[in-house]
């Protein structure tokens, strides 16, 4: 059960956490800054130009303004990646999810990359300034020599620590998430599960990992991979490998590949599978749970049915804030099932104070048989607000088809 904070304390802290945007002027400061650069960039051009016509450029000359340039660039990419990056860990997470431009190293920022990435952009800013050095040695000292090479290796030296550092940083960040990870479950002791339990024990899941001398031994990264996906309660371990591109009729392979790389989670957003029954949606969210704990996330999947039974013993007892509340430690919660079970005014309301209080804040994964604008056969009044905040930062993905379990035993039947 989560501890209730004192309302005071809450107050004080949501005010210091506020006090994070007095930095926001600093970084469109920064972006002037860039301005500047952009200006002295041209500038040097276009004396580069001019001098080049006017055949009094020459070959020293046109190396060094054009490391001169690169210099500019190199600060400006500095520049840029302090700001995007900067701005994003530390004031306000910036909404770029799906857009096409979109950084590759912005949807795994924090400020460990940060200081990594900043530590090596200073290298090759350095490494451009001591190339300068050596181009015109002549007309360079060898005191200023020495000392900008003795500079130049501090840097690299500066780098590689941190490099160094930040590696058991995030794994002992790992270790005390998975350490707080609960042994098993919440929600298998409710009694809505039994059936996906009794599939579970009938045939155990072959890919499970094995205690076993033979095998060789995890790194501590896997090990706490493997505890986050223990903890997660999966019904089987699912991955996309697995899934049969071939079976359903029709879905968005695209965005699936795209999911699979867990940036969603980072970036708040939500994911919807819909689709008829035994099409492979479960697969696919499991699978996603799967990866998603091996990026560094952890993970609670339950059913409908049993999330439904989990917030009404938490209303039941006078704690569902308590519990939405604990719930955020994971930043990605797997509803399954959605509209397989009828559910009476009083539940649907639960389901959306679950999405209301989530909205923006961590990440749903919902499957369901039949798309958004049906929803309402399901939560009845709540159905409209609930899934425009589900789905105001979603990727929903439709899977066409028929049942692949049906077709099994169809297949099997006629042999």
């Amino acid at each position: 059960m989560a501890k209730v904070q004192n309302p005071t304390t809450t107050t004080l802290g949501y005010a210091l956490f506020a006090t994070r945007w007095l930095q926001a002027p600093l970084y469109f400061g920064l972006v002037a800054a860039q301005g500047v650069y952009v200006y002295k960039f041209f500038k040097e051009l276009w004396t580069l130009i001019l001098m080049c016509v006017s055949g009094h450029a020459t070959e020293t000359y046109v190396m060094l303004a054009v490391l001169k340039l690169v210099d500019v660039v190199m600060i400006a990419n500095l520049l840029i990646m302090v700001i995007v990056g900067g701005y994003e860990t530390f004031v306000s997470r910036i909404g770029l999810q799906g857009h096409r431009d979109q950084p590759e190293w912005l949807s795994h920022v924090n400020s460990n990359v940060l200081k990594v990435k900043l530590a090596t952009a200073i290298v090759g800013i350095s490494s451009v300034h001591l190339l300068q050095m050596f181009v015109d040695v002549h007309h360079t000292s060898h005191h200023a020599l020495l000392w900008g090479t003795v500079i130049h290796m501090a840097f690299i030296a500066s780098a590689a620590i941190l490099a160094y550092m930040s590696g058991p940083m995030v794994a002992h960040t790992d270790r005390a998430h998975a350490d707080r990870s609960p042994a098993t479950p919440a929600h298998v002791s409710h009694p809505q599960e039994h059936e996906r339990g009794d599939r579970q024990q009938e045939k155990p899941d072959p890919e499970a990992p094995a205690a076993t001398p033979a095998l060789p031994r995890q790194t501590d990264a896997d090990a706490d991979a493997e505890a986050r996906i223990r903890a997660a309660g999966f019904p089987a371990r699912k991955l996309l490998e697995d899934f049969d591109e071939q079976h359903p009729r029709g879905f968005d392979r695209e965005a699936v590949a795209r999911l699979g790389k867990a940036d969603f989670v980072t970036a708040r957003r939500n994911v919807v599978f819909v689709g008829p029954p035994g099409t492979g949606k479960t697969h696919l969210a499991v699978a996603l749970g799967v990866r998603a704990c091996q990026a560094g996330h952890r993970v609670l999947f339950a059913t409908a049915a049993a999330w439904a039974a989990r917030l009404a013993d938490a209303r039941a007892a006078g704690r569902l804030d308590a519990e939405l509340t604990a719930l955020d430690d994971h930043p990605l919660l797997i509803v399954d099932e959605v509209g397989y079970t009828p559910l009476d005014p009083a539940t649907a309301g639960l389901f959306f104070q679950l999405v209301a209080h989530r909205y923006e804040r961590a990440s749903l994964i919902v499957t369901s048989d039949r798309p958004l604008g049906r929803w309402e056969e399901v939560f009845g009044p709540s159905a409209p607000a609930l899934t425009d905040r589900l789905a105001h930062h979603a990727d929903v993905v439709r899977l066409d088809g028929d049942s692949y379990r049906t077709r099994r035993a169809t297949s099997a039947w006629a042999d």
